[in-house]
């Protein structure tokens, strides 16, 4: 049965974005620059986590991309980025949604929420790094050079994932209660009409 995107849907979307932007503005620390270029230490990543587990993975993708790609256009000095930012940040927020409802999973699951988790921070890793990397070459940067220039950026990311992933594991379950007594669960379910087989498809 085809998919509808109900409000439902949008009004998650467009509030779990916010979420991503206000956390990421107001919560953080930095921009650290470093020689591959500008970090910062955030909390916004255990959003775009929680958002992939509470709420599925192409909703939990949108939100942590659109949120993120909107605080990059927002600070010049990340603006060049957002394009990347929305696709990575889309790949961290699906994978914990994809992973923990696959299969008519109902997100309740520790181990595989903490494999989301995992997945959804190591993915987002690898790609921003990867980016970092590559530009560096690009640029006409010895490959020697370009790893070590990366150093400090993989230390910062990496405390962010560990982070992340440590909070969102924690927080699902009592989100996750609050919205189910809220009501808020059954109609993103009911909106669909097939109940949680289809929750946390891409």
């Amino acid at each position: 049965m085809k998919k509808r995107i109900t409000v439902y849907d949008m009004a998650v979307v467009g509030l779990m974005a916010a979420m991503v932007f206000v956390s990421t503005a107001l919560l953080k620390i930095g921009p650290i620059m470093t020689p591959a270029g500008p970090t910062q230490l955030k909390t916004g990543n255990v959003i775009c986590l929680l958002s992939g587990l509470l709420f599925g993975g192409w909703r939990g993708g949108l939100a942590a991309g659109i949120g993120s790609a909107l605080f990059d256009l927002s600070d010049p000095t990340f603006a060049p980025s957002a394009p990347f930012t929305l696709v990575f940040f889309f790949v961290m927020g699906a994978l914990p949604g994809v992973i923990s409802h696959l299969g008519g999973r109902d997100g309740l699951n520790r181990k595989w929420n903490l494999l989301g988790c995992i997945a959804g921070s190591c993915g987002y890793l690898v790609l921003h790094l990867g980016k970092s990397l590559i530009t560096l070459l690009l640029e006409g940067s010895d490959f020697r050079a370009a790893v070590t220039a990366c150093t400090v950026k993989f230390i910062t990311s990496g405390i962010n994932a560990v982070f992340a992933v440590v909070v969102a594991f924690l927080l699902a379950p009592v989100l996750r209660s609050a919205l189910e007594q809220a009501g808020v669960m059954q109609k993103l379910r009911h909106g669909h009409g097939e109940g949680r087989r289809q929750e946390g498809t891409l």
